[in-house]
């Protein structure tokens, strides 16, 4: 097997990974999956981790139920100090062979590996005292039918992150099957990247509620392929309700969140798409995102994970939906003017504006669609 894999640095970490999968532009699941796009994936999952656990009190266990060769849980093992144990699972045994000659070459002693399918995995975690005090699950497609276990083993008020990269459902292709993975139907719409997320996170506050604890999200994180989720497993108190839906008009362009469905926009009267149910409240804790940023300096991570912060940090008070800035020059007729220039406008007017992490060519406001119009 040695002679198929490469060894690589991640972070402070040294794997060792299939051939094939640096250089195809879709790695191959034999002899294990492995994506190196998803680098910068791991890298927010290291500041993350690292950024929880120092407020955590409890045994600091970490949970990999989907690991693959071992990329994220083996990094986590030799670059988050303040971690005690690392259960290593996965279903293909070839993987996890990978994944314990990566432990070896790092010098790392604290990894529990397991070949179990990951429901079954996350069930053997369930019981109180073996509960992880942060559980990941990263799965081919949607990580739908692994959240309910994932709950049952994940600590209360531990962290729960979840992975999904079945695009064309959360985008709206297949709204059936984004109704039977996800509870909820989005719309097509410039913002898709935010709805996707907010019907990942509703799903899970559904599921989350109907085993008698809520969900507080601390950070999201999309590129390319995938959605990321954190989200913090708490006891259920009060009944706060954060789940609704968002009413997008293709006639004017508004989108604003509703409580109950109504289908006409308030702009312009037309019919207008719901998207939803999903959730509405926050995606990032501001706290969170900056202790994330000054946690960031300790690991050797992408650059641009500073910046993406500094955004999601701005944002985190911003009311749901981002606006693209060719969205707007599409609406107004004209060429796009630059992204500073767009939010400094719709500033001097009186109103909120930031760039949203979620989109580098877009913004987020409390201005409604008809107000940008008048200002840009």
């Amino acid at each position: 097997m040695e002679s198929t894999l490469v060894e690589i640095m991640e972070g402070r970490t040294r794997l060792l990974v299939p051939k094939q999968s640096m250089v195809s532009k879709a790695p191959p699941k034999e002899p294990a999956f492995f994506n190196p796009r998803a680098r910068i994936n791991r890298d927010f999952s290291i500041i993350a981790y690292s950024t929880f656990l120092q407020k955590f009190k409890g045994p600091k266990i970490f949970l990999d139920s989907l690991s693959g060769i071992g990329a994220r849980s083996i990094r986590v093992a030799n670059e988050v100090h303040a971690v005690e144990k690392v259960f290593v699972n996965d279903v293909n045994p070839k993987a996890l062979e990978i994944a314990q000659e990566i432990a070896k070459l790092n010098n790392v002693t604290n990894c529990v590996f397991s070949e179990n399918e990951a429901c079954r995995f996350l069930s053997l975690h369930s019981k109180r005292d073996q509960r992880g005090a942060i559980v990941d699950v990263d799965p081919f497609g949607s990580p739908s039918k692994y959240i309910d276990c994932a709950i049952r083993a994940t600590f209360h008020g531990g962290l729960l992150s979840t992975t999904a990269t079945d695009l064309t459902v959360l985008h709206g292709l297949f709204p059936t099957a984004c109704k039977r993975k996800y509870y909820g139907v989005p719309v097509r719409a410039e913002y898709g990247d935010e709805i996707a997320l907010r019907l990942i996170l509703g799903c899970t506050n559904l599921v989350a509620g109907r085993l008698d604890v809520k969900i507080a999200p601390l950070f999201v994180q999309n590129n390319m392929h995938y959605y990321k989720t954190y989200v913090k497993v708490l006891v259920r108190t009060g009944d706060e309700e954060e789940m609704g839906y968002i009413l997008n008009c293709k006639n004017c362009g508004n989108r604003h969140v509703i409580k109950e469905i109504t289908r006409e926009c308030e702009v312009c009267k037309s019919k207008a798409g719901i998207a939803g149910p999903l959730w509405i409240g926050r995606l990032y804790d501001k706290e969170f995102v900056e202790d994330m940023i000054a946690n960031k300096e300790k690991f050797e991570v992408d650059k641009s994970c500073k910046k993406i912060l500094e955004k999601c940090k701005n944002e985190a008070d911003m009311p749901p939906t981002y606006f693209t800035i060719d969205e707007i020059a599409h609406m107004k007729k004209c060429p796009p003017i630059s992204l500073a220039k767009t939010i400094s406008k719709i500033q001097n007017a009186g109103f909120r504006a930031t760039p949203t992490s979620l989109n580098p060519a877009a913004f987020k406001t409390d201005a409604r669609i008809d107000e940008i119009l008048s200002i840009i």
